[in-house]
């Protein structure tokens, strides 16, 4: 009698075998690790980790359960795959609507229970992120048949996970436009708690020409690689021409950077934790972050200085503009989950931009 076979298979060579709690379908994707201790609902969620299998290096994964979706990041689970050290089948929490195994099926998304998640986190530190693919449900020799991997960092993954229709939030008098780049609903939560109203965007709308009046735009996080955004560049660079004061958030620091001159590259294995360490440029100020990206800010672009550098390995975590409106980070100041250490960029950007809302 034939037996499963259930495993992660790395485009390098490497076979892991495992356990399938998940979906019983195979799926490809770049094999990344976060190292968070709590907030797996937020982070399957998170629409960053579009078209990548997601690690997780926490040693129990599913005690909690999942939590009703007005909690997640987004409406759906994100991830292409999931794999995790031990998986808790019956959760304890009084927020818990559904055990992670029964939520990933029903969203048709694979995941492994395999014995050694810090051997493959070593790996993935020292060889770098890898294209990989979760097989499950299917008999042992079908894994003998050749493997084809799907790099998700080719395709523009900004276009598949934006809204495609504008949509308003909150009530208040003044109006933020954030741009969708794969946005968190921690961002636009933050921004409604602090009285405005929210005007989520497509990524490829040109804000200069929307019919309603503004007061500022934020470029949201997201997935993939930010040279694939061309729209979003372009169109960033026409609210720069307007002086429309904005706000960057993790792939919209990148973005921002791009769009005026300056230059991004792939880090070896990213960033994709909260406990981030990053300074304040020029300050001895150190806060912790919660991060989630792939690429960072390599050159900076005229007129901008660092506003904030990673603690860890130097690497950019912000730009701000030397006398306009103009700023991004590469953490997450809206954390869900994570320290809250920065929401006061948020504060700070308002300010700056002159902007002030019903509440302030």
């Amino acid at each position: 009698m034939q037996t499963k076979s259930d495993k992660l298979i790395l485009k390098s060579g490497e076979v892991i075998q495992g356990r399938s709690f998940g979906a019983p379908i195979s799926a490809s994707g770049e094999v990344v690790f976060a190292t968070g201790m709590v907030g797996y609902p937020e982070a399957l969620t998170d629409p960053s980790f579009r078209g990548q299998i997601l690690v997780l290096t926490s040693p129990m994964i599913g005690n909690y359960g999942v939590p009703h979706k007005k909690y997640w990041e987004s409406n759906k689970i994100q991830v292409a795959g999931l794999v995790v050290c031990n998986y808790i089948d019956t959760p304890s929490h009084h927020t818990s609507k559904e055990t992670l195994g029964k939520w990933l099926k029903r969203f048709n998304i694979p995941a492994l229970e395999i014995k050694d998640t810090r051997g493959l986190t070593q790996k993935l530190c020292s060889d770098g992120v890898l294209l990989g693919k979760i097989i499950c449900g299917l008999p042992a020799q079908a894994g003998k048949n050749k493997v084809t991997f799907d790099d998700p960092n080719a395709r523009n993954l900004v276009a598949e996970i934006s809204t495609k229709k504008i949509r308003m939030e909150g009530q208040g008098k003044k109006t933020i436009v954030v741009i969708d780049c794969g946005i968190k609903k921690n961002i636009v939560r933050q921004l409604v708690q602090r009285g405005f109203k929210v005007a989520v965007v497509p990524y490829d709308t040109d804000v200069t020409k929307l019919l309603f009046p503004m007061d500022a735009v934020v470029i949201s996080n997201g997935p993939g690689d930010p040279t694939k955004v061309h729209a979003t560049i372009l169109n960033v660079k026409k609210i720069m021409a307007k002086k429309i004061p904005i706000l960057g958030i993790c792939l919209g620091n990148q973005i921002l950077a791009l769009a005026c001159g300056g230059t991004t590259y792939k880090l070896p294995f990213g960033h994709r934790s909260q406990n981030q360490p990053c300074v304040l440029s020029g300050t001895n100020k150190c806060y912790l972050t919660t991060q989630n990206h792939g690429f960072a800010v390599k050159k900076i672009p005229k007129d901008f200085r660092e506003w904030f550098y990673n603690a860890n390995d130097n690497t950019n975590e912000g730009i701000i503009h030397k006398s306009l409106p103009f700023m991004s980070v590469q953490f997450h100041p809206e954390s869900s989950p994570g320290p809250l250490d920065t929401d006061w960029i948020f504060d700070y950007f308002l300010k700056k931009a002159g902007v002030r809302s019903n509440s302030l």
